[in-house]
């Protein structure tokens, strides 16, 4: 098992800039490659930005490709989502996600039916 939980979530006005992180706890964090997820009301969970085991592949949509930025601490066992220029489209619950997958350990491409395990959720709501 491998437990997730995020932080850094809130309120901020469109173009502001936020940092959420997820701490893990568990099995052995660089064994997974992480994603970050959003869902909106009334949406479907989609992926935002994924990172291999070892910290040098990164993955967006693109949707938020230049805007957000995905990293990784192997040593704090804790994965990163820098998010600047928020927009409203943006609100949501992001959620982060363990992959255990060789193919994402490589590529830092994940998806929903891949992920191993989930966090609880932070909240991002960007007012326009």
């Amino acid at each position: 098992q491998v437990q997730l939980a995020e932080s850094g979530g809130g309120l901020v006005q469109a173009g502001g800039s936020l940092r959420l992180s997820c701490a893990a706890s568990g099995r052995t964090f660089s064994n997974y490659a992480m994603g970050w997820f959003r869902q909106a009301p009334g949406k479907e969970r989609e992926f935002v930005a994924g990172i291999n085991w070892g910290g040098d592949i990164t993955s967006y949509s693109d949707s938020v490709k230049g805007r957000f930025t995905v990293s990784r601490d192997n040593a704090k066992n804790t994965v990163y989502l820098q998010m600047n220029s928020l927009q409203s489209d943006d609100t949501a619950v992001y959620y982060c996600a363990a992959d255990g997958s060789l193919y994402a350990r490589r590529s830092s491409r994940t998806q929903v039916s891949q992920v191993d395990f989930w966090g609880q959720g932070t909240q991002v709501t960007v007012s326009s």
